[in-house]
């Protein structure tokens, strides 16, 4: 509308210039006698020449004043289509053109440094990451200039496990005399997760997670009555809330061309579930010499107990059009007592536990394909030392078996669904004995 608009005045301008002049060129043309030896029919002709060129100049100009006319209308319509393409606020503009002026890092790194690109390639001072990068970013990271973030969170996993246990001796170094039994374990657990994040400022967020853990675990055992041929199976389910979470994430390093992002968290886990100690257990199977030979707890336990503190640092380092992430772990959990210990119902043996130190790491690559979408695939591994436990009036004792090693691949997908909401999924694939055979969970964080 505004390049029609414009057209049509310049030309009925144009127009109406020539006219006057060809207007006023034949009067002076019919009123003006020879002068310095130049005929009327010469002069004439002389001004009509240069009425010819003041009219090609004007149609230049016209001509010009269309062209710019057409690439302004064009910028509009991009931009327009950009914006409408787009799920940033108004603060996600393009970025102007990068200047030979000083600029500061996009994560607010010290003046003079080198400009960083956003997943994009854009450069300046007011160059921002994309969204699908910030996604990324606020799941294997932290980000601070979002000021308040609610994730509603779904996870599945699948857990199988099967143990030979055997009830007897060898005779002559070769022949087995006892019982033979096969357990299995089958455990389906399906977890909501409540979190909220909150920006202090450039360099602090508080979040909170708040887990809600629903389980259903199917017990198998071989061998029962004494034949190898006989299975018993016991199902046992149960939910509860989860342990519950609190920390608080500081910038200690910003991005800047040579250095990654880094971020240190610290938090507390409080022992909001249901711990596994002091659980009845129902015997379903004995022998003759009252040898327990089939039993399943009563109940299913959704947290460990225990106070536990939590101590990480995390690195992104953005490539275009790669986002690289690292990160390195320890949990300490505090001794804590117990009125029973161990799972019979005829019995109390109350004493102190104590979990062993839990060390996690992994790392990854995320893609930015494009302003929505991203693909990350990483690696994470969580090893647990050893637990002890100490009966009232006893010493420490080392707990058999319950060191683990749980090393799992992901592969995860955020995708922008509208300016405040995301979602992100992800598969997990175990790749120990320890690890949950597979794991899949559905976030959709939500952004204020």
């Amino acid at each position: 509308m505004l390049r029609d608009r414009n057209t049509d005045w310049l030309g009925r301008t144009l127009l109406g210039v020539a006219i006057s002049l060809a207007l006023a060129a034949g009067a002076q043309a019919q009123n003006t006698a020879p002068v310095n030896g130049m005929s009327t029919s010469e002069k004439d002709q002389a001004e009509v020449r240069t009425l010819l060129a003041q009219l090609q100049a004007l149609k230049t100009g016209y001509a010009d004043q269309v062209r710019r006319l057409r690439d302004l209308d064009a910028q509009v319509q991009a931009l327009e289509s950009r914006l409408a393409g787009r799920t940033l606020d108004n603060r996600t503009l393009p970025a102007p053109p990068a200047t030979s002026q000083p600029q500061v890092a996009q994560s607010g790194g010290e003046p003079g440094s080198q400009p960083i690109r956003n997943a994009q390639g854009s450069t300046g001072e007011d160059a921002r990451p994309s969204r699908s990068v910030e996604d990324v970013l606020q799941q294997e990271h932290a980000l601070f200039d979002r000021k308040f973030t609610i994730e509603n969170g779904l996870t599945y996993a699948r857990y199988d496990r099967k143990q030979l246990t055997l009830n007897g001796f060898l005779a002559l170094d070769a022949i087995f005399l006892g019982n033979i039994a096969v357990e299995n374990v089958e455990s389906d657990t399906l977890t909501y997760n409540f979190a909220a994040r909150y920006g202090l400022s450039p360099r602090w967020t508080l979040n909170l997670d708040v887990p809600y853990l629903a389980r259903r675990t199917t017990y198998q055992k071989g061998g029962a009555g004494g034949s190898a041929a006989a299975t018993a199976e016991q199902i046992v389910s149960g939910s509860h809330i989860g342990d519950s979470t609190l920390s608080v994430n500081y910038r200690m390093l910003p991005e800047t061309a040579t250095r990654p992002d880094t971020v240190l968290t610290f938090g507390i886990t409080a022992p909001t579930g249901r711990h596994p100690y002091g659980i009845d257990w129902r015997v379903l199977e004995r022998d003759n010499d009252q040898f327990v030979r089939f039993a399943v707890p009563s109940q299913q336990p959704t947290g460990n107990g225990m106070w536990t503190a939590n101590l990480g640092l995390s690195m992104v380092k953005t490539l275009d059009p790669a986002i690289l992430f690292g990160n390195i772990g320890v949990a300490h959990s505090m001794a804590r007592d117990f009125s029973d210990l161990d799972n019979n119902p005829d019995t109390m043996n109350p004493g102190r536990v104590q979990l062993g130190n839990v060390y996690s790491f992994g790392g990854g690559v995320a893609f930015a394909f494009n302003e929505r979408t991203s693909l990350s695939l990483s690696f994470n591994d969580r090893i647990n030392a050893k637990a002890r436990v100490q009966p009232r009036g006893g010493e420490w004792d080392s707990v058999i078996g319950s060191d683990g090693h749980a090393a799992t691949f992901n592969m995860g997908v955020t995708y922008a669904l509208n300016q405040h909401t995301t979602l992100v999924s992800l598969l997990g694939i175990g790749l120990t004995p320890d690890a949950p055979d597979v794991t899949l969970s559905v976030k959709i964080p939500y952004t204020f």
